[in-house]
């Protein structure tokens, strides 16, 4: 996995000043990296073991999706504000460099559900964390929290609930 590394470009200074921007588009653009990362995301986890994977807008769609087809699941999006059409329960969340509110449908989980959740960076552990109360709020059982890339500097891990298995794929 550490050659992947090489696929992930800092960008400095974006979104703002003093923020290292972690691009994975260097990844995506690689068939067999990416079929790699969704095979290591779905490891450990069979098909039957999950009813819903839930990924947070935009980048944790990318992964999200295949996700969820290779474990036979259903796909959750978890939207920012105002883009889901129907009812929505709503979270605020901290960024490193602002904050933001997340969305999911009212209906986008049964109790009991198991879920995976997903995105492609843990920064703060704020989106992460906020999405994770919106799954319990829906009756959700959260059964790992998946990231393809960590920045540990930031300290996220320490912000999710202890009661969640987190696991990423990379770290910087």
């Amino acid at each position: 996995m550490d050659h992947w590394k090489e696929l992930i470009r800092p960008i400095p200074d974006f979104p703002s000043p003093g923020i290292v921007f972690r691009d994975i588009t260097p990844l995506l653009r690689h068939p067999r990296a990416l079929s790699a990362v969704i095979e290591a995301l779905a490891s450990g986890l069979g098909r039957g073991e999950v009813d819903a994977v839930a990924a947070v807008e935009s980048r944790g769609f990318i992964f999200g999706a295949p996700l969820a087809v290779r474990l036979g699941a259903g796909f959750v999006p978890i939207r920012k504000l105002g883009k889901l059409p129907a009812a929505t329960i709503r979270r605020e969340y901290a960024l490193e460099y602002g904050s933001g509110h997340l969305e999911m449908h009212r209906d986008a989980l049964r109790p009991g559900d198991r879920v995976l959740l997903v995105d492609d960076v843990l920064a703060t552990g704020g989106t992460a964390a906020a999405a994770a109360v919106m799954v319990e709020e829906l009756g959700g059982r959260i059964i790992e929290i998946a990231f393809v890339v960590e920045l540990l500097a930031l300290g996220g891990r320490g912000r999710l609930p202890d009661a969640y298995p987190v696991r990423a794929l990379l770290e910087f």
